[in-house]
């Protein structure tokens, strides 16, 4: 019997907003979920319930594929229309029940996107009734992508483009008029070439090196604010914040010390750091870096790994330092005080942080046989997944992010 998962990957607006997730379902070797013929007891309805479609997308919309079957027992009703968009796989055939049935759906106030969506006449009938022309930018080729765009693109459909994984892609995608994005290109540097790290950001980077050494030198950490007293105000209003949730107010870096202790101030000021890092970068650059660490802390225990809990957590958070700075990983990490297993695991070498790390990739892909060969090297039943995952979104749900 597999655990339960559900991945999700993030779709953004025009401007780089997010604007819903889509949730991808473990059903044997696919992404969508499989009804049973007792649609009460799907694993589209347990997974939800278990997981809670507020944890999993805040107040974005979900994306949730249904295959014929799941059409076909009205598998969709289960959730409520104002927070999902019905995605119809494309191996969907076009059968005038299935087109009464999707017409019935938006008439109930749910709206439909086509996956994959390739120009055929035969799918005229469902275009009619979507929303949303989800287009792989892995299967066609420039002029296809573009063809897509010249008919269909003033006629009210909203074109997403999928699989977008490089700036350039996503400038592309731009230029032709498409109106969505999904893809890791928000998590990859924009310029792979070296390039200077601007000053307010170099400060940052700073404070993220001091909390990361072996040994916290508190007095560094002061003359470092000390000559930045706008990041000192910006510190501790964040840590005086309802997010940190300490009762008595932080009056200074002392104090926060004395207050946290050693591996929360670190904790605590490492994000503080990373947010301040990302400015004009997507917001959900952070919500992923946050995910992923918390994801990495927890789970440090099934992985036997306790002892490196703080440095898990320190990997997940940067594992995005390349795409915050805009340099490879490798470049980021040659002077950063982390332990040397962390820099070998980000930049490709094998260990069991390596493993650890793979598995999250996978995880966040939904790419369930690559997420079981890693809970295999790493001997952890694929049921600590899962229970991790939830418990990082909901910590990272907490920060506001």
């Amino acid at each position: 019997m597999h655990a339960k998962f559900i991945a999700r990957q993030p779709i953004f607006d025009q401007r780089l907003r997010l604007f819903a997730y889509e949730l991808l379902f473990r059903g044997g070797s696919q992404n969508y979920f499989i009804p049973s013929t007792n649609a009460s007891s799907s694993i589209l309805a347990d997974t939800i319930t278990l997981f809670d479609l507020q944890t999993l997308t805040g107040n974005a919309l979900a994306f949730i594929n249904v295959d014929e079957l799941a059409l076909r027992l009205d598998a969709p009703r289960l959730l409520p229309p104002d927070r999902v968009i019905i995605e119809i796989l494309e191996t969907v055939s076009p059968s005038d029940e299935i087109v009464k049935i999707c017409k019935d759906l938006c008439d109930s106030g749910y709206t439909l996107a086509l996956d994959d969506f390739i120009d055929r006449p035969n799918l005229a009938p469902l275009v009619d009734c979507a929303k949303y022309l989800k287009i792989d930018f892995q299967l066609l080729d420039r002029d296809g992508r573009r063809q897509i765009v010249e008919k269909y693109g003033k006629s009210g459909l909203a074109l997403l483009a999928e699989k977008v994984e490089t700036e350039s892609e996503l400038a592309e995608a731009r230029s032709l008029g498409y109106t969505h994005f999904q893809g890791y290109f928000f998590c990859k540097p924009s310029m792979i070439e070296t390039r200077e790290i601007p000053g307010n950001k170099r400060l940052h980077l700073h404070l993220l090196h001091l909390v990361a050494a072996p040994e916290l030198d508190c007095a560094a950490v002061e003359d470092l604010l000390k000559r930045e007293p706008s990041l000192l105000y910006r510190l501790l209003r964040y840590l005086n914040s309802p997010v940190v949730g300490f009762r008595s107010e932080i009056r200074s870096v002392r104090h926060a010390l004395s207050v946290m202790g050693d591996r929360e101030f670190r904790r605590w000021v490492s994000i503080f750091a990373v947010v301040a890092l990302a400015t004009g970068k997507p917001p959900e650059l952070i919500r992923t870096a946050l995910t992923r660490a918390y994801f990495c802390e927890e789970f440090s225990h099934a992985a036997d790994m306790d002892d490196d809990k703080s440095n898990l957590f320190f990997m997940g958070l940067l594992s995005i330092a390349d795409a915050l700075l805009d340099q490879p990983i490798a470049n980021v990490l040659r002077s950063f005080p982390v332990v040397q297993p962390v820099k070998t695991a980000l930049t490709g070498g094998q260990n069991r942080f390596h493993d650890v790390y793979q598995l999250l990739l996978a995880l966040e892909r939904a790419e369930w046989h690559r997420l079981s060969a890693c809970a295999g090297r790493l001997a952890v039943s694929e049921e600590a997944v899962p229970t991790a995952f939830q418990s990082a979104l909901q910590k990272a749900a907490a920060l506001g992010t």
